[in-house]
């Protein structure tokens, strides 16, 4: 039987399998988006699909901190738009 890759969600600090969370990807070029299929090369931050941690996300802006650098808001809005309408 085959492990499940774990990760654990930036907001919430909870270990989820990975199949179940959004990836956000910031690559070399420093560039930051959503990661559908998990596999895109780059520095990896992972979130919960619940409401509340999306809202702590945006809030506190924990994909400034994790990425350590100025995360641009439409990044923050279309993380919103794909997981506020579930």
């Amino acid at each position: 039987m085959k492990a499940v890759p774990m990760r654990t969600c930036i907001a919430c600090r909870e270990e989820k399998p990975k199949r179940e969370m959004l990836r956000v990807v910031k690559n070399a070029a420093g560039e930051i988006g959503l990661d559908f299929s998990g596999k895109l090369p780059g520095r990896g931050a992972y979130i919960c699909d619940s409401p509340a941690c999306i809202a702590k996300l945006r809030k506190y802006r924990l994909l400034n901190k994790n990425f350590s650098c100025d995360v641009p808001e439409e990044v923050y809005a279309r993380i919103e738009e794909e997981y506020g309408a579930k």
